[in-house]
């Protein structure tokens, strides 16, 4: 079983930046593909950003260039810098880890096998 579990969550103001990160345990390879997601109220769970075991990423349109995925397998430990937070960016956000393999085959939902509780951001204009 893996357990994930994300932090670095709160409120900011829109400009600001905050960093999540997403600390893995249990029986699992440190070189799987990894991702966060967003979902906002009524809205549906998109991927933010993945990064497949030799560090490659893929971001969605809307945070490209604001937000930075990485890793730290030595301590199972993934991150999501986010900077110049817009009020659209306001989700709750998941890390979530793919089942077996170290390259990503896509951002849907059930390209993701485990998956965290989330962290909350909020972002104010």
């Amino acid at each position: 079983q893996v357990k994930l579990v994300e932090a670095g969550g709160g409120s900011v103001q829109a400009g600001g930046s905050l960093r999540l990160s997403c600390v893995a345990s249990g029986n699992r390879k440190s070189n799987r593909c990894m991702g966060w997601f967003r979902q906002a109220p009524g809205k549906e769970r998109e991927n933010v950003a993945r990064i497949d075991g030799i560090k490659t990423t893929v971001y969605h349109t809307s945070v490209k260039g604001r937000f930075t995925i990485s890793r730290d397998d030595a301590n199972n430990t993934m991150y999501l810098q986010m900077n110049s937070l817009k009020p659209e960016d306001t989700a709750m956000y998941y890390c979530a880890e793919v089942y077996q393999t170290a390259y990503c085959t896509g951002g849907a939902l059930s390209d993701f096998f485990y998956w965290g509780q989330g962290t909350q951001v909020t972002v104010s204009s």
